[in-house]
């Protein structure tokens, strides 16, 4: 099914946004017993360190990649390129396996998910901005 290049750019938001939000979840149903300065500026870092190095990088990339297309009509799945979808699966592959495992200790999970969830949701909005203004005419990238 291929779309307009431009709405690629809204399916990586949901595509982030609901990842993001969902390992976000998981970060919080855990860290009530967990909540203390320390963990909420570590929580903060792992958000930092992920939205500066990671997923803003990525969310420039991508939205310029999909902005040079030159035909207006996409495959509904180049969101992202084949790089991009091999971190994706290693990624959920990588948090599921650790959190079933049982090798990290709740709070690790409590404190590196809510960052890195809250990380994910904001690269989601961030992809929601530059679909919004690609749809006003702005061409600038977030």
């Amino acid at each position: 099914m291929k779309v307009r290049k431009n709405y690629l750019l809204l399916i990586a938001a949901i595509v982030w946004a609901v990842a993001g939000g969902n390992i976000l979840r998981i970060g919080l149903e855990v860290y009530e017993s967990y909540v203390g300065v320390l963990n909420v500026l570590l929580s903060a870092a792992v958000y930092m360190v992920f939205q500066i190095f990671v997923f803003g990088k990525m969310v420039r990339k991508h939205t310029v990649r999909i902005a040079g297309y030159e035909e207006e009509k996409q495959f509904f799945l180049k969101f992202f390129d084949k790089k991009a979808f091999c971190i994706m699966v290693f990624m959920m592959t990588f948090g599921i396996g650790l959190r079933v495992s049982g090798w990290c200790p709740e709070v690790f999970i409590a404190v590196f998910y809510t960052g890195l969830g809250a990380s994910l949701l904001t690269a989601g909005g961030l992809f929601l901005v530059n679909f919004a203004g690609v749809m006003r005419g702005n061409t600038q990238e977030a």
